[in-house]
């Protein structure tokens, strides 16, 4: 049953009770019974214009996703291409000794003389063995 249903039903059982609106309490029914209407009316042709609006916009996203397609061509090759070159600028790997945060670094800012841990703020210095002084099993 809609609102607008809802509110003639309503007041079709005000009708039945043949209430007086000439006092005090008919007077108020009646004006609830008028504004229940006229706001059912109102929400129903609101319903049906956020409708409208989804289906355009639904619309307009299917032409953006075209537009963008012909455009800048398939987004997959692109995101493949930017986890390449996310992982060349990031090579190495540091654990902070305070608190075991892990961070990705690239060879710039590993080769600087301290280091600081983004997670607690320590700062460490990296120190590089040499492949001769590596321990060897």
């Amino acid at each position: 049953m809609s609102l607008s249903e809802k509110a003639a039903y309503i007041k079709g059982l005000m009708d039945g009770m043949e209430l007086d609106t000439t006092k005090k309490e008919g007077k108020i029914l009646a004006a609830i019974q008028d504004l229940l209407a006229e706001m059912a009316g109102t929400v129903e042709t609101l319903e049906g214009d956020v409708d409208q609006v989804y289906e355009e916009l639904d619309a307009i996203d299917e032409d953006m996703d075209d537009l963008e397609e012909a455009v800048f061509g398939e987004d997959e090759e692109d995101d493949e291409d930017d986890e390449e070159d996310l992982r060349d600028l990031y090579d190495y790997e540091l654990t902070c000794p305070k608190c075991g945060t892990v961070t990705a670094v690239d060879e710039e800012t590993l080769m600087n003389e301290e280091i600081c841990c983004p997670e607690c703020g320590a700062k460490f210095d990296i120190h590089f063995e040499d492949e001769e002084e590596a321990p060897q099993e």
